[in-house]
């Protein structure tokens, strides 16, 4: 049985021989190398306090932000919680993206102390968009802590982690995306066999490697968990590429051994639940120690090149738009109904399409840029009032009363680029959608069937389309600006080599017409008047027609992102 300081939240019974304190009581090593070695072969392992001593120092040395909460603001918040049982599991935050909090042989009230906890760090951390990856951490280090304070104290030390190339925790979905993208790099370099068969088994394989960091600190049992935490806490974000690479090696032993054939259609979430069970019972198969020199025995593996892997990741994702696969977290838009006016859509309405744009934007306040109430049915006020927004919102109300319009992530004034011909412009956040008389969105295509990117033939032309956007099959897209050999080659291969320039016909606009949406049809077309409009089905967005499929305006109103913290 361990000691009484750092146990009062762990249920004993569930614990099996970690229950049982023993081996060394004191680390005394100056030498960092030694020190690694140490946590790498459990040399606290068997003695709970101990442990917690070596994590409690561990975190105390990690370099912080100059105000970072302490024990003391969680005593001031949340009051004095040795004299108070929660009564309920307060729910998480929306950015933990539905990720539930792990058990970890914790009392039933010790899951509603962590679930405390967790909202606590949502107030002090306001900038934290994306972290699903807390709840497990909040578990474990609340097994090895006094009181909800000092793992609150812990935790916090860990999110406010500032040392230059240091990271402990993602907190936004730009990080943890990019991290899942260098996860794919990774293995396709390191574990290629395992690669091949994800490859093969499953339509997205981005999909699946979004889960990595949670067969580490998710699904992992506590008994292995615990032992990379010794870790990770000493060497760092690192070790968690490391171990899931050596989880998804195991996965792949596993499948070989397993006599049964693949199932004919890849399956995507057929394979995420298959690695995930996998993962959960490994302890019937690896040991602790067998997962951590697997995890270990990969040479050449090195910090500076998940950096750098990181960073182009990160880049690309910020210049290509793919940030749009992310899931809103339900950021609301603070409208003030008395301010607020569009003859098109009600404040509601307009919260509701701002709960689908990306979310660098969400925080901006709509501001009315023009609408031809005021400004008249012409396409070139159309275009002088709409140059120099970026992104821009159109709304359209016909004549027999639909609504419909577009999110567009690029100035209008790029169609210039083309000359005197139209050409199509935007990126991957680009979306259409319609509220009357039903609502809907429709994203770019490949968000949602990312195979159509996995032919390769590169062609050097700009996109042109004709006058409405039509005969453009045997066309492909042109490469990114960049080489691809300086790109990630998992990003690059699976994200912008489209097999044909149909799948990204985004936005188009000259002196007679403005195009949304190309490929076999448009998703909104507008004449000059902005008065007669078309509406179909097309390639980019994998759309039904938004309305009639033609149409006479009877309203248009564009709205730009005005920056709610800009003075």
């Amino acid at each position: 049985m361990a000691e009484e300081d750092y146990g009062s939240f762990v249920d004993w019974d569930q614990m099996g021989d970690l229950a049982n304190s023993g081996g060394p009581t004191k680390v005394d090593c100056k030498d960092l190398k030694e020190f690694k070695q140490m946590a790498r072969q459990g040399y606290w392992a068997k003695n709970h306090k101990l442990r917690a001593q070596v994590y409690q120092q561990l975190i105390k040395d990690i370099p912080c932000r100059t105000v970072t909460p302490d024990a003391a603001v969680y005593r001031d918040i949340m009051g004095n919680s040795a004299t108070k049982k929660p009564s309920s599991h307060m729910p998480l935050p929306d950015f933990v993206d539905g990720i539930p909090l792990p058990r970890y042989c914790l009392k039933p009230e010790a899951v509603a102390s962590a679930h405390k906890i967790i909202n606590c760090l949502a107030g002090q951390f306001p900038d934290i968009s994306h972290c699903p990856s807390l709840p497990a951490v909040t578990s474990l280090l609340l097994h090895f802590s006094m009181d909800e304070a000092q793992c609150f104290e812990h935790v916090s030390r860990m999110l406010a982690c500032n040392e230059p190339g240091k990271r402990l925790l993602d907190q936004t979905f730009l990080a943890y995306e990019s991290g899942s993208m260098t996860f794919g790099d990774l293995a396709n370099k390191y574990c290629t066999a395992a690669h091949k068969l994800v490859i093969a088994t499953a339509q997205d394989v981005l999909e699946v490697y979004s889960d990595w960091q949670r067969w580490v600190l998710g699904d992992l049992p506590f008994s292995h968990v615990v032992r990379v935490l010794d870790v990770y806490l000493v060497e760092g974000y690192k070790v968690l590429y490391r171990v899931a690479i050596a989880l998804l090696k195991f996965y792949c032993k596993h499948k070989a051994g397993a006599q049964g054939g693949q199932s004919s259609e890849p399956d995507s979430s057929k394979v995420r639940a298959d690695i995930q069970a996998f993962v959960k019972g490994i302890a019937s198969t690896v040991t602790p120690e067998k997962l951590l020199e697997k995890a270990f025995s990969i040479r050449l593996f090195s910090r500076k090149e998940i950096t750098l892997l990181q960073l182009t990741n990160e880049k690309s994702l910020q210049t290509k738009g793919i940030t749009v696969k992310q899931k809103r977290r339900n950021v609301q838009l603070a409208l003030n109904p008395d301010t607020f006016s569009s003859e098109i859509v009600s404040a509601k309405e307009m919260r509701d399409i701002w709960s689908w744009i990306p979310e660098r934007f969400a925080l901006c306040q709509p501001q009315l840029v023009f609408t031809t109430s005021t400004h008249g049915c012409s396409l070139n006020r159309f275009y002088s009032h709409c140059e120099g927004y970026e992104p821009t919102l159109l709304l359209i109300r016909t004549t027999d009363g639909d609504v419909c319009g577009a999110f567009l992530s690029t100035d209008w004034e790029e169609r210039k680029r083309g000359g005197n011909k139209l050409s199509f412009f935007g990126t991957g956040e680009c979306f259409v959608f319609r509220l009357k008389p039903d609502i809907e969105r429709y994203e770019w295509v490949v968000i949602r069937h990312p195979e159509l990117a996995s032919s390769i033939k590169v062609q050097g032309e700009d996109d042109t389309a004709s006058a409405e956007g039509q005969n453009s099959e045997n066309h492909t897209l042109q490469q990114p600006e960049k080489a691809v050999g300086e790109l990630s080659p998992f990003l690059s291969a699976r994200h912008f080599n489209l097999n044909s320039r149909n799948t990204s016909m985004f936005m188009a606009g000259n002196f007679d017409s403005i195009i949304i949406g190309g490929g076999e049809g448009n998703a909104l077309y507008i004449d000059s008047e902005l008065n007669h409009g078309r509406s179909g089905s097309c390639a980019t967005f994998d759309n039904p027609p938004l309305c009639a499929e033609t149409f006479q305006v009877a309203l248009l109103e564009v709205w730009g992102f005005q920056d709610a913290m800009a003075s």
